[in-house]
């Protein structure tokens, strides 16, 4: 049965793994390798189900325990090109890693099939993931975009699970005490989600079919659970419970797992 991991989800550090205790994938690694293992035991699944990694962007929030996971297990690293090219000039993956250009195909690991789509963001190159698991049931995680674009739509239509951002809450990154360019670098077009872009969101997708939701990458500054949560179910005309089911992403997890 399909299950997703919230492991770790801010802005101060990104890792999701997607599978079951025998095998799996992590999309990202934005925390320290120590810090990683510790969610995955507490989750009762042993460093050896991972079977690769796939980066979104090369932030340090997403990459930051890159170096040491590589080095420590060989896993293959998967991403676009650009991107691998950047962690790999800047020392972020170890040498016996395989790295893996998936820039416009899938590609078939743990029982999933992967494929990546672009997402709207100031990085070199970066993107979301679409997942179909060994059951046949489709996810993506869709964190890291200012805006909602015409692929990541494309993307995430037919999921019956998306994890996607809801970072901040306009009226306190507004009137908070981040400096005016930080503001103007979030809101911008390649910035991040608020919680009112991505409520319109999922009352599309949920139109569509998408039954579960997780909401992602919260600001710790400029959103609270709650906020994003109430953000989202105020803006829906659905029953919640019996159109769709939403829960937010913790910061770090304490154990626990969505199946869809």
């Amino acid at each position: 049965m399909a299950r997703i991991y919230p492991l770790f989800s801010s802005s101060k550090g990104n890792s999701t793994f997607i599978g079951t205790e025998k095998g799996g994938i992590l999309i990202d690694c934005g925390v320290s390798f120590k810090r990683l293992a510790a969610a995955l035991e507490i989750n009762r699944i042993p460093l050896s189900a991972v079977q690769a990694v796939f980066i979104t962007h090369e932030h340090s929030d997403h990459v930051s325990g890159l170096k040491m996971l590589t080095a420590k297990t060989s896993l293959p690293v998967y991403g676009q090109k650009r991107t691998l090219q950047r962690l790999c000039d800047s020392d972020k993956i170890s040498a016996a890693s395989p790295v893996i250009d998936m820039t416009g195909i899938s590609i078939s690991c743990a029982g999933n099939e992967i494929s990546c789509f672009n997402t709207p963001h100031d990085a070199i190159q970066s993107c979301g993931y679409r997942v179909r698991t060994e059951d046949g049931r489709l996810c993506a995680v869709c964190t890291d975009l200012g805006h909602i674009t015409p692929e990541v739509d494309d993307a995430l239509t037919g999921c019956r699970l998306v994890l996607i951002e809801a970072n901040y809450d306009e009226n306190m990154l507004r009137t908070g005490p981040y400096p005016f360019y930080l503001k103007e670098r979030i809101l911008s077009p390649v910035g991040h989600l608020s919680n009112d872009d991505c409520a319109a969101q999922i009352g599309k997708l949920i139109e569509r079919g998408t039954t579960h939701f997780i909401l992602g990458h919260l600001s710790q500054d400029n959103n609270r659970p709650h906020i994003a949560d109430s953000a989202v179910q105020n803006s829906l005309p659905h029953v919640r419970g019996k159109d769709y089911l939403l829960g937010v992403a913790p910061v770090e997890t304490q154990g626990g797992a969505v199946i869809f």
